[in-house]
């Protein structure tokens, strides 16, 4: 491996990193759309979402549920778990999912417009 390619390989690592800690919001909030989730759902249904690519640690979760309790985009019911005590179920609020259509709308619906569809093609 060349000086350029261990360089390549060390920025673009370090822009994913800073991308997807950026991007927890958008992934919890999509993951949430599915259907409501419990911590450990979230974290599967994320990673199955990003096919990979992204996955949170449980702390980090629940920390960032709880910002968004507080914020009133999520709340949460008590259900049964598998096993143990009950857990709770994550769902978006209607001021969570208004967020989530907004956010797309503006951010993330024009990279399907043609000229920007273009440049990430080529």
């Amino acid at each position: 491996m060349t000086t350029d390619d261990k360089l390549h390989d060390e920025l673009l690592g370090a822009w994913e990193e800073t991308y997807k800690k950026g991007q927890l919001t958008l992934w919890i909030f999509l993951s949430l759309k599915e259907g409501p989730k419990y911590v450990s759902g979230l974290q599967e249904s994320i990673e199955r979402f990003s096919l990979g690519t992204i996955r949170a640690e449980e702390q980090s979760l629940y920390r960032t549920l709880r910002k968004f309790y507080h914020l009133k985009m999520v709340d949460f019911s008590s259900g049964k778990g598998h096993k143990g005590p009950d857990r709770k179920y994550y769902h978006l609020t209607p001021l969570g999912e208004s967020l989530l259509h907004s956010f797309v709308e503006r951010n993330i619906l024009l990279f399907f417009e043609e000229p920007l569809r273009k440049l990430l093609m080529n």
